[in-house]
């Protein structure tokens, strides 16, 4: 079957993005290059009949004039430009025909970068009470967060033993937590808030802007990812298909960031295709792995080794690893060629390819490497009695 494809042809800073989209989709490249305007193209495209009546819903005034300034933030209509072409599988994604696009159910799930930014003192802000001035997106994720910090009232956020496995519980808790549980409690003022709890002989409850930077943004990504994990036996949302994740590695220690790749497996094999744009070059060697893994005809108990799954879960992730050695996945790096960025298909991610996009992984590689090849060339000019 053919994998979707988007391209996008004279939007802002982007000449050309021209995306096939696998099972598994990365995008990398340096900040400004557009990685986030070609998601957000990709929701407007899959959900855009979704959005025009959401935004409508909220009392806003939507027309082909005031269609990308309410969809990318106010101030983008000027990069819709004559030149300007959108499409999404062969068909025309533009502001006359965007309201056309999907069947009016949400079927692209979009966890936007800066997600901590969207809870204001411990609480989501709904969609109404952010401007335009915010790309639609991070509206709807916050108004997705908002609606589960009510619906949780005085309960517990993690752990949530019927949403998430042990596996990741546990995981979880080791890379992020450290023991610590996530709720929503009144503080002083008699308001809701998001609480980090720690018991035992000093039993501390902290408010949200006193985390870690890594606990808030961990945390709101991790509500979303409760959003896509059914607790009944379905193993998917019947209408959601499509996920995007942006800089999952936002704040996060590189165990972490392995722990957010586990759960994304899960994803996938629970039949979500998945797209992540991502700064971190773990994210692509993780890609990588399992790229040069399923080529080896690697068994599942490798895919646990890689990402660090403790012996005694191996067995309990056998459907979760399986299933990753037989997606597809692709890597595409945005990159500025003069004065505009263009996308190349780099997912073969060979180290040894003559281009250096390839071999150098969008420049996630590249810098490591200028630093090992410095290095070696002080140590083989250095006066042989130094150390």
């Amino acid at each position: 079957m053919q994998s979707p494809r988007l391209v996008v042809r004279n939007f802002a800073q982007i000449s050309e993005a021209n995306i096939e989209f696998r099972d598994l989709t990365v995008l990398v490249g340096a900040q400004g290059t557009g990685k986030s305007l070609v998601l957000q193209w990709l929701k407007a495209a899959i959900d855009g009949k979704y959005i025009v009546n959401t935004l409508r819903d909220a009392g806003q005034e939507v027309s082909r004039k005031t269609m990308i300034d309410l969809i990318f933030g106010a101030g983008m209509s000027s990069a819709w430009r004559d030149t300007t072409q959108v499409t999404f599988d062969g068909r025309d994604v533009s502001p006359t025909t965007i309201e056309r696009r999907g069947n009016g159910v949400e079927q692209l799930f979009f966890i936007p970068a800066h997600r901590s930014m969207l809870i204001s003192d411990g609480w989501a802000t709904p969609f109404q009470r952010l401007t335009s001035e915010t790309p639609v997106v991070a509206r709807l994720f916050s108004q997705n967060l908002f609606e589960r910090f009510n619906a949780r009232q005085g309960a517990s956020l993690f752990p949530l033993d019927r949403l998430l496995k042990k596996v990741y519980r546990d995981l979880v808790n080791d890379a992020v937590f450290h023991g610590g549980t996530v709720g929503v409690e009144q503080n002083e003022q008699l308001a809701k808030r998001l609480r980090l709890r720690f018991s035992g002989a000093h039993e501390t409850s902290l408010p949200f802007m006193t985390w870690t930077a890594g606990q808030r943004e961990f945390t709101p990504l991790l509500l979303g990812l409760y959003h896509l994990l059914p607790p009944r036996k379905q193993k998917k949302d019947a209408n959601v298909d499509w996920v995007v994740i942006e800089e999952p590695e936002m704040g996060l220690h590189p165990q972490a960031v392995t722990v957010v790749m586990l759960l994304v497996l899960d994803l996938l094999w629970r039949g979500y295709r998945v797209v992540l744009s991502t700064h971190s070059p773990i994210v692509v060697t993780a890609v990588w792995a399992l790229q040069r893994l399923a080529a080896h005809s690697a068994p599942y108990q490798l895919v646990c080794d890689a990402f660090s799954v403790p012996p005694q879960y191996r067995r309990s992730l056998n459907a979760v690893a399986s299933a990753a050695l037989e997606k597809s996945c692709g890597t595409y790096a945005l990159r500025y060629e003069g004065d505009k960025a263009t996308a190349i298909d780099i997912s073969s991610l060979d180290p040894g390819a003559e281009d250096d996009a390839v071999s150098g992984w969008g420049g996630l590689a590249g810098f490591s490497s200028q630093f090992a090849e410095t290095v070696r060339r002080a140590v083989n000019n250095a006066p042989a009695s130094v150390p």
